[in-house]
């Protein structure tokens, strides 16, 4: 995959290869060297940022590629353990079934829970995962043979569950307790928790009431520094022909605050918009921020279709403002005709826990960059 040449260098919403990543090397290192070290990790960050890039990048790295079994899970959009075994065990016989170990063939074997989802295809003769969600009548005994499973292994195992915090939502009470019990006794079975949500995570590992508590290495994951992401852009940029001035990469770089994602879409249209030998220069910005918003518009006016009135005034309100710290004050419920303090905060609620807005060292923004622009000037 190393050598594969995309038509479009700037890679969004996937890891392909180092060819394709920008820096993050003390991040790399310090992240590999905790999990040879036995340490499980607690990978937090503001979404976007790169928290899935980064550890996919690690898992390619011959360190762990060749030494340990290495799974992705990401758990954003479950709400009960039952989808949390499921994905998890899909994700595992998914990774494990090209590469035909005696190991991996034992899969239904010690998880004998699943064994309903053993099925051979027709024309190949080969097994596949053939279950649903509905099939996952007792989660509990399921995740205890997933864990005895990947503790058999011939290698380690490293597990990284993308948007950890989400298991504080689950409809059972006993979740992170229960996790916490079975990864406690893992010996060759290393973790990395990764979550968006600051203060959830925090509460999670630093809290002295909580299950997890101390059981980790935090890790937080700042923005790319500017320098190193004018360089690797203007690499990117030539080594298919073309060019950019760097006044443009640093435009980019401020608009989005360092952002990973956002300035991967925003750079990503920028080299489309410039052809063969040309220079790529400030004056395509506009263009290219109009053609990447236009992409999502139908998805922006359906997502505030689903609001209610007053949450629509309140989101508007942030993102005409782009960054609001007295959200309550009166000078900022009158300039935007808001109707009361207590208003606003209930307003606020469902914005924050839809992750439509940010909250962060007293300040709120829109979490979309894209749908802010497009609300404070567009909508």
């Amino acid at each position: 995959m190393g050598n594969l040449i995309l038509l479009n260098p700037f890679v969004v919403g996937r890891y392909v290869s180092d060819r394709y990543f920008c820096d993050r090397k003390q991040e790399t290192e310090y992240l590999i060297k905790q999990i040879e070290n036995g340490r499980n990790v607690a990978l937090i960050s503001p979404r976007r940022m790169g928290k899935t890039g980064l550890v996919q990048h690690c898992f390619q790295q011959k360190r762990l590629h060749d030494n340990y079994y290495t799974f992705f899970v990401d758990i954003y959009a479950t709400s009960s353990l039952a989808e949390f075994v499921y994905l998890l065990g899909k994700t595992i016989y998914e990774e494990l079934k090209p590469k035909k170990t005696i190991w991996a063939e034992k899969f239904f074997q010690v998880i004998s829970s699943l064994r309903i989802g053993f099925k051979l295809d027709s024309i190949t003769g080969e097994p596949g995962f053939d279950i649903g969600l509905g099939d996952i009548q007792t989660p509990q005994t399921t995740l205890e043979e997933i864990f005895r499973y990947l503790e058999e292994a011939d290698k380690p195992c490293i597990v990284a569950i993308d948007e950890f915090q989400q298991i504080g939502n689950y409809e059972e009470k006993n979740v992170e307790a229960l996790l916490r019990t079975h990864i406690q006794q893992c010996k060759q079975t290393f973790f990395i928790y990764a979550g968006s949500k600051r203060h959830l995570m925090s509460n999670m590992f630093l809290s002295s009431s909580k299950p997890f508590y101390q059981s980790a290495i935090t890790m937080g994951l700042a923005p790319i520094p500017m320098e190193a992401y004018v360089n690797f852009s203007i690499h990117l940029f030539e080594e298919r022909g073309k060019f950019v001035e760097q006044k443009v990469i640093e435009k980019v770089y401020q608009m989005f605050d360092g952002c990973t994602w956002f300035i991967q879409l925003m750079m990503n249209e920028l080299f489309a918009l410039t052809g063969n030998s040309e220079t790529c220069g400030v004056e395509k910005l506009e263009e290219a921020l109009r053609n990447v918003i236009q992409t999502q518009e139908s998805s922006y006016k359906e997502l505030l279709a689903r609001l209610a009135p007053k949450q629509k005034q309140v989101l508007q309100a942030i993102a005409k403002e782009r960054l609001v710290k007295g959200i309550t004050s009166s000078a900022f419920i009158k300039k935007y005709n808001l109707s009361s303090a207590s208003s606003v905060q209930a307003a606020l609620k469902p914005l924050l826990k839809n992750d439509l807005v940010t909250h962060d060292n007293d300040v709120y923004r829109v979490y979309d960059y894209f749908f802010s622009e497009w609300l404070a000037n567009i909508y």
